[in-house]
């Protein structure tokens, strides 16, 4: 659809049209609705709400504390809008997302009559995912005329003085967080007759006269930045605060150290710009006992250094490093550098920093963790690093650090160095435990590639210099060979046994019915996953071989086993169809490719080819670039699962989903494929068609899986749950070291194949599938809500009940 102009535009645009019918209606609660034109959702913006919300939605009755705008356009013209808050299940399922084609939309008029809102839409399921990007492939939608002035930056509904990222509240979002310095405030501005400029003060000057009763503090404060909080959003629906963000830093002089709180709009102003390392004089602050001492946590009084932008407006400058007196004997920066080697004999709780190589990148995923009396969820993602030390990776559970341009370039072959990290360690039984590493407070990361070399303060420590050292020799082909990003992982081992079990389940409930798991399932938003845990039969059992698509063995129970050869599909035979006639599952065709092809979003071009680590390492110490990706297409590898009989309650996939499977990471393609495997986007020229990800080969450690259909012993509804078994040689998903005989029962118990013994083949597998036969489990599912309508449903454990 091209862009028009003059009368013409005015007549086809669909927008103009309805809004003209909304602006001239005359009743007391004009509306104004679209008939069957498309209109393309291009961006999605979050925000929380405010004290206002009962007015501006009195008929409302969502318990969300978000709302959202978007832009809409018909391809001859665009508009922001404000959405009703009845459409925020749509956006947290991501039915409706950037790229949304929505039909029948309700328009009405906002409270200052300037701006509209969207009443109700209908989500065109039946276009395609695909379909905005191909109508409006030939239109550069940046450019596409906003009907009427351009809005402003700011939320349409609500007084907040910023977005929020679309899936978390950790990190910061849109143009108003200043990533360089902003300007000295004017002499009068500045409140220098509250303190002496030409004189400085230690922290336990400050300390000693808060305590002896002086509320306000003459003199600057010369300080180093010791350690940076991830950013904390503290709105609330009952409160109009514009800017509810605060941020800690850990500083110290050479008399003590202290907590220094960034508050409101100073985080707006000065988090991005203030790292680690960095000196920095302070005026124009508040002192007040810090929060520790006022909750009891801390045996000694100690205080808190505030930063506000009134009463007074603080005033913060960076000191240059010639600049450094080193009379002010300030300390150097901490650093508790761990190696993998020594990760079994630290003990649990420890706070250390890390350094490795990336080999594996997990998909983004969400968690809900509860917060006092509220409920939030936070967006993590696993990493596996490996150093000089092992061979073994150290397993990161990295959440948000509020350094999202860092976190959405963590790709596998790149060094990254990741701060005060708690170690924490789970048992399997009581002589095999794992740890893995995961975020305090405080945590911070840094890796090449993504400009954070600049900031990055450990590049002469120690240990630094020996892991680069070693990165000189290392086998740079054998860490690719390994390399792999996305897809279904799940960290650390559960128990091999029911009772281990149920003891570490940490007050969730012990078991529930398949109807409980259904509802349960139904209320997860995009991304988010849950672990279940239901009795259950297996009532089918097939395996889905990565290279052939055709090869599928089934086996029904309690029938007779299939035998273990299945012959080959000929070319042009009917696909997939098996010797045996009793199956419950009948045949379909392959899936196909995605026709026509689709414009991807506009990525940076790569332009190198040639790759080196230890190269691509050194920006720590000399600060070279990396280049951004090119968008060449990639083969397709095809999977197929047999589909299922109709059923009433049904829960999972009976086929694998594209995101469940780790892919070959492609370094000449790798900002496109961070983005493949990454959350939903919000804007437009960051969309990527829907099969993308599947342009990236699955990884090597990914053979094959196993679907069972499982039916609930409490109510009878049917799961259809994958089944990836760890097996020996499998650096992804690799098996316990206990010993065991192979059966199924053995198998499902401890997660995988035996290490200690050549697996069966999965012929062989569904041959001896009948052990299954009326057998009671105690099943334990990882279920993932992938968007839409895909609920993924991966079988981590079973143990029989005897």
């Amino acid at each position: 659809m091209a862009v028009q102009s003059g009368s013409s535009s005015e007549c086809c645009c669909t927008l103009k049209k309805t809004l003209k019918r909304l602006i001239s209606n005359t009743s007391a609660s004009p509306r104004a609705r679209t008939r069957s034109e498309p209109l393309y959702v291009i961006s999605l913006e979050r925000y929380g709400r405010d004290a206002d919300f009962g007015v501006r939605f009195p008929d409302s009755i969502s318990m969300s504390e978000s709302l959202f705008d978007a832009t809409i356009t018909d391809g001859d013209c665009k508009i922001r809008v404000s959405l009703d808050p009845a459409v925020n299940r749509l956006i947290s399922v991501n039915k409706l997302h950037c790229g949304s084609v929505v039909r029948s939309v309700e328009f009405s008029r906002g409270e200052d009559g300037g701006s509209f809102h969207v009443c109700s839409l209908e989500v065109d399921r039946l276009s395609g995912g695909d379909a905005a990007l191909r109508a409006l492939s030939s239109v550069n939608v940046r450019s596409i005329p906003w009907m009427g002035a351009e809005p402003s930056t700011n939320p349409l509904r609500a007084r907040r003085s910023s977005y929020l990222p679309l899936w978390n509240n950790r990190d910061f979002y849109g143009e108003m967080w200043r990533d360089t310095t902003p300007p000295e405030p004017d002499a009068e501005d500045s409140g220098d007759d509250i303190d002496d400029i030409g004189s400085t003060v230690s922290l336990a000057e400050v300390r000693r006269r808060f305590l002896s009763g002086s509320r306000r503090c003459r003199g600057a404060l010369c300080v180093r930045i010791l350690h940076k909080s991830r950013l904390i959003y503290y709105g609330k629906a009952d409160q109009n605060c514009e800017c509810p963000y605060k941020a800690e830093l850990q500083v110290g002089d050479g008399s003590s150290t202290a907590c220094v709180v960034l508050w409101n709009t100073v985080c707006l102003e000065w988090y991005r710009i203030l790292h680690p390392g960095q000196v920095v004089r302070l005026r124009h602050y508040r002192v007040k006992e810090s929060y520790g001492s006022r909750t009891g946590q801390e045996s000694e009084p100690h205080v808190e250094i505030s930063l506000n932008s009134r009463n007074p407006t603080a005033q913060i400058t960076i000191i240059p490093k010639n600049q450094i007196s080193p009379d002010w004997v300030l300390p150097d920066l901490p650093h508790s550098f761990i190696c993998r080697q020594e990760l079994p004999s630290s003990p649990q709780g420890h706070i250390c920093d890390v350094m490795g190589v990336v080999i594996f990148a997990g998909r983004p995923e969400r968690v809900r963790k509860k917060d006092g009396q509220r409920s939030e969820i936070e967006e993590y993602r696993w990493l596996q690093l490996v150093d000089r030390t092992s061979d073994k990776p150290i397993m990161v559970k990295l959440f948000s650090t509020s350094q999202p341009d860092i976190h959405s370039r963590v790709y596998p072959m790149a060094l990254v160095v990741c701060t005060r990290l708690k170690l924490i360690r789970s048992a399997v039984d009581r002589a095999t435990t794992f740890e893995y590493l995961t975020n305090t407070s405080l945590t911070q990361i840094y890796c090449t590639g993504t400009g954070s070399h600049p900031v990055m303060p450990y590049r002469g420590v120690r240990p630094v210099r020996q892991f680069l050292h070693w990165l000189k020799q290392v086998d740079e082909s054998g860490l690719l060979e390994r390399a792999a990003i996305g897809g279904y992982f799940s960290y650390p081992p559960l128990p091999v046994s029911l009772s281990s079990f149920m003891e570490n389940r940490q007050g969730e409930a012990a078991l529930i019915s398949g109807g409980e798991m259904k509802l349960e399932c139904e209320k997860l938003n995009y991304r988010e996953k849950r672990q279940f845990a239901l009795q259950c039969v297996v009532t089918a059992a097939c395996y889905h071989h990565r290279e052939n698509n055709g090869r599928t063995q089934y086996s029904d129970l309690p029938s007779a086993p299939l035998s273990p050869r299945v012959p080959r599909q000929r070319e042009g035979s009917e696909p997939h169809r098996t010797p045996v006639k009793r199956k419950l599952f009948s045949s379909t065709s392959p899936r196909k490719r995605l026709a026509p092809p689709l414009q991807p979003f506009a990525a940076e071009d790569d332009t190198e080819r040639d790759f080196s680590l230890f190269d691509g390492a050194m920006e720590f110490l000399v600060g070279e670039q990396d280049d951004d990706s090119n968008d060449e297409d990639g083969d397709d590898e095809e999977f197929s699962t047999p589909p299922t009989s109709p059923m009433t309650s049904r829960l999972g996939l009976t086929r694998v989903a594209i995101e469940t499977l780790p892919r070959v990471f492609c370094y000449e393609r790798r900002h496109v494929q961070a983005v493949a495997v990454g959350m939903q986007v919000n804007n437009f020229h960051k969309l990527l068609p829907q099969r993308e990800l599947e342009s990236f080969s699955p990884a090597s450690c990914y053979t094959g899986y196993f679907t069972l259909t499982m039916r609930a012993l409490s109510d009878g509804v049917m799961l259809d749950a994958l089944f990836l078994p760890a097996a020996p040689g499998n650096l992804h998903w690799m098996p316990l070291p206990l010993s065991h005989d192979n059966s199924w029962e053995s198998l499902l118990s401890h997660g995988g194949f035996s290490p200690h013994a050549p697996p069966p083949s999965p012929a062989d597998m569904i041959a001896t599938a009948n052990q299954l036969t009326n057998q009671r489990l105690v099943c334990v599912l990882d279920a993932c809500a992938l968007g839409a309508e895909k609920m993924e449903l991966v079988l981590n454990r079973a143990f029989p009940l005897r």
